[in-house]
C-alpha cells in the first residue's frame, strides 16, 4: 500500500443524488436542514442540487428554492449540476453557488440517449456548445469526465480503449478553447466497477496522462463502492465523490435495488483507518448520515452510522 495517498479529498454528492433518486417528495425545509448540516462536518464542497426539468426529476423541481433557502458556511463551496445550456443559465442565476465546470461524454450510447435523450454525436456537439459556453461566460473547467466508465447495464462492460479514446477526445475539445484541465473523472455510473477494474482502468488513464489528476465516482448498487475505493486509495487516487448515508442512484438506469453513491462516512471511516486525511468530522457525518435516513423515511445503507466510529469506540475504552 506504498501509493496511499497522505490526504484525500470528497466531495459530498448527496443532497443532489438521493433527493433526485428518492421516489416520494421530499419537503424543501428537510432538503435544506440536511444541506445546513453537512455544513458543519468539515467537507469543503457539497453539490446540492442539479437544474434539470422538474417533470423529468421530480425530486430537483424545488432546486432554485433549495438555493436561496440554505445557509451559507464559511470555507464550503456550495455547487450545482446542469446537463445542458438552460440548466447552465440556471445556475448563472444562483450567485449563491460556486459555478465549477466539466466535460463530459457517456461511454455508453443508449444509456446516454435514456438519460439525455442524444446520440453520441449530438453529445460531442453539445460538449463543444458548453465548452464555448463556459469560456464566455468565464466558468472555471476543471474536469473531464467519463460517465458508465466501467459497465453498462444495457450494454455491458465498456471497453477501456473506448474510455481512453473518449477522454482524448474532451481534451481535444478543451484544447480547441484554450482550456488547461488538471482532473479526469471516470464514473462508475451503474456500478459495473470492481476492484480489478478500478485498477485496470485508473492504471492505464495514469500511463497515458501521468501529469493529471485521476478522481472517481463511486455507486454501491452491487456492494463494491467501498472496496473499489480502497482499490483506488492503493492506486494513489485522492479525489472521491461520496453520498451521506449512500443516498442516491441514477433514476434512468434501471437498478432494481439500492443503488446509492459509495457512503461519505464509510469512505471517510475507511480513510481514518488507513492513516489518510480528510479534514472531515466523522461523529458530525454521523449525525448528518442519520438525519438523512429520517428525511428519506427508510434505511439507508451506510454501514458506520449503526456501528460507528472505531477512533471513537477507543477513546470510549481508554476513559475507562
Amino acid at each position: 500500500m506504498s501509493d496511499l495517498p497522505k490526504a484525500v479529498f470528497i466531495k459530498e454528492e448527496g443532497p443532489r443524488e438521493g433527493f433526485q433518486f428518492e421516489k416520494g417528495p421530499i419537503p424543501t425545509a428537510r432538503k435544506i436542514e440536511l444541506i445546513d448540516t453537512l455544513s458543519k462536518t468539515g467537507l469543503e464542497e457539497i453539490q446540492i442540487v442539479s437544474f434539470v426539468p422538474g417533470a423529468n426529476v421530480p425530486g430537483m423541481a424545488d432546486a432554485d428554492e433549495v438555493v436561496a433557502g440554505f445557509d451559507k458556511a464559511p470555507g464550503v463551496r456550495y455547487l450545482g449540476m446542469w446537463l445542458n445550456e438552460k440548466g447552465l443559465q440556471r445556475a448563472l442565476a444562483s450567485p449563491r453557488l460556486t459555478l465549477q465546470a466539466g466535460l463530459m461524454l457517456t461511454a455508453s450510447e443508449t444509456f446516454l440517449l435514456r438519460n439525455q435523450k442524444r446520440t453520441m454525436a449530438q453529445n460531442l456537439e453539445a460538449v463543444r456548445r458548453m465548452a464555448q459556453l463556459y469560456v464566455e461566460h468565464r466558468v472555471p473547467v476543471q474536469r473531464v469526465s467519463v460517465a458508465a466508465a466501467f459497465g453498462c447495464n444495457f450494454e455491458g462492460d465498456i471497453p477501456r480503449s473506448k474510455v481512453i479514446e473518449m477522454i482524448d477526445s474532451l481534451f481535444a475539445i478543451g484544447d480547441e478553447h484554450g482550456l488547461d484541465i488538471g482532473t479526469i473523472f471516470l464514473a462508475d455510473t451503474m456500478a459495473w466497477a470492481t476492484p480489478r477494474s478500478i485498477r485496470q482502468l485508473v492504471g492505464d488513464v495514469r500511463e497515458r496522462w501521468p501529469d493529471k489528476t485521476i478522481a472517481l465516482h463511486l455507486h454501491d448498487t452491487r456492494g463494491m463502492g467501498i472496496a473499489n475505493a480502497c482499490a483506488g486509495l492503493e492506486m494513489g487516487v485522492a479525489h472521491f465523490d461520496a453520498a451521506v448515508a449512500g443516498l442516491g442512484g441514477c433514476p434512468f438506469a434501471e437498478h432494481k435495488g439500492a443503488a446509492g453513491n459509495v457512503c461519505t462516512e464509510d469512505l471517510v471511516f475507511l480513510c481514518e483507518e488507513l492513516g489518510i486525511e480528510t479534514g472531515i468530522d466523522i461523529e458530525a457525518l454521523l449525525d448528518a448520515a442519520r438525519l438523512a435516513e429520517d428525511i428519506v423515511g427508510h434505511p439507508l445503507p451506510g454501514s458506520v452510522k449503526s456501528g460507528g466510529a472505531l477512533s471513537t469506540l477507543r477513546r470510549r475504552l481508554q476513559r475507562a
